[in-house]
């Protein structure tokens, strides 16, 4: 079944800005993007797709197309609340670096430097006792995905959370890093991290649609999910809140916060310079699986690396950062150019829309050397 597609909003009612810098998209090159879009979820079965641009650290445009729920007839629209998955944990590496810029944590010292007691004391983390290494955790290494931990200890034969690699050695995207690093800030710290991204990242942003945790009035307006062949997923009520992937959001708060996170609000220029600097080398062919040692030149040739929650990379025309957010229901992506600090964020409630991301992001952005080999290796097989 093809989406009907609805009509694209901009934020020039929101913003009061016009939709492009001089130097930044016509009018006509975005109504030319709205159209290709579109025609693209059409060939691709896409149920919803939203996204923004970002020209200059401000938002440029907002739209959405499709339906948040097809079988009601219900749009997607900029106001519609989607799952932000893993964008999530660059929200999150933002935040820690806040708490850098004041001391609080440093973002290479060891993580026992602020737990009250050892982390295999914990029960949550009991499998950590005969594995010392679990005091080389660093900020830094947590969160450019250096842990050496799978993505999610389930995902183990035994079930249990154990190093494959020495921390920092190489970059293995895994969650519970993530979930230990928020462990530490809310029992070493004594910080609750729901209120603190609410106040620190949401709030300082204008982002009244978004969450760690699920709010009641999402509820009349919330996206459901649809999965590669189509079936029909509800949008879930996360009662929990996880450093590694619960925030529910908007097109138009993520386009609010990619923005602002473009802009350096809120941090220092040290440490917004952390957030999109190389701290840990990926050689991988791709992010998934995890935990492999198998290495791909294409890595090396654009400076293939993790930042604090974002991936990071090269080419002639500058410094390029990007975070993907993925479930079997969804498939978000943010991809920013650092020294024309433009961006284009994609929010997407049918996974099917990865399938067409590389298109839509070459289009926006012009050629760039984003790894679609890296990120979606299943999609980009030579």
């Amino acid at each position: 079944m093809r989406a009907v597609l609805t009509a694209a909003t901009s934020l020039l009612a929101v913003t009061g800005s016009a939709l492009a810098q001089p130097d930044g998209w016509s009018e006509a090159e975005i109504v030319e993007l709205d159209t290709a879009i579109q025609s693209l979820m059409a060939e691709e079965e896409v149920v919803g797709l939203a996204y923004a641009l970002i020209d200059e650290s401000e938002v440029a445009h907002v739209a959405a197309f499709g339906y948040r729920n097809r079988k009601n007839a219900a749009p997607l629209e900029t106001d519609s609340i989607m799952y932000g998955a893993s964008l999530t944990k660059a929200a999150f590496g933002y935040y820690v670096l806040m708490l850098v810029d004041e001391g609080l944590i440093d973002l290479d010292a060891s993580i026992a430097d602020y737990l009250p007691r050892p982390l295999p004391e914990y029960d949550e983390w009991a499998d950590l006792a005969d594995q010392p290494q679990w005091r080389d955790l660093t900020a830094r290494i947590i969160l450019s995905n250096g842990t050496g931990f799978a993505n999610f200890r389930w995902l183990e034969e035994d079930g249990r959370l154990q190093f494959h690699f020495p921390p920092g050695e190489r970059q293995t995207y895994s969650a519970e890093g993530f979930y230990i690093l928020q462990h530490v800030i809310e029992e070493g710290l004594g910080l609750d991290l729901k209120e603190e991204m609410q106040t620190r990242i949401f709030d300082r942003f204008g982002m009244t649609d978004t969450s760690m945790q699920w709010r009641e009035d999402f509820a009349d307006h919330l996206a459901d999910g649809y999965a590669m062949d189509g079936t029909f997923e509800p949008h879930d009520e996360r009662s929990g809140v996880s450093a590694a992937g619960s925030m529910d959001t908007t097109i138009a708060d993520q386009a609010r916060m990619w923005a602002g996170m473009v802009r350096g609000e809120g941090l220092s220029a040290e440490a917004r310079a952390e957030f999109v600097s190389p701290s840990q080398v990926i050689r991988s062919p791709g992010q998934f699986p995890t935990i492999t040692t198998e290495e791909d030149p294409r890595a090396a040739a654009i400076g293939l690396a993790a930042g604090l929650g974002v991936i990071t990379f090269q080419d002639e025309t500058g410094h390029w950062f990007d975070k993907g957010g993925h479930n079997p229901w969804t498939g978000n992506r943010a991809t920013c150019h650092e020294e024309t600090q433009r961006c284009i964020v994609l929010l997407a409630n049918s996974v099917r829309a990865e399938l067409i991301y590389s298109q839509i992001v070459e289009q926006a952005m012009g050629e760039n050397p984003m790894p679609w080999w890296w990120v979606y290796p299943e999609q980009f097989v030579e």
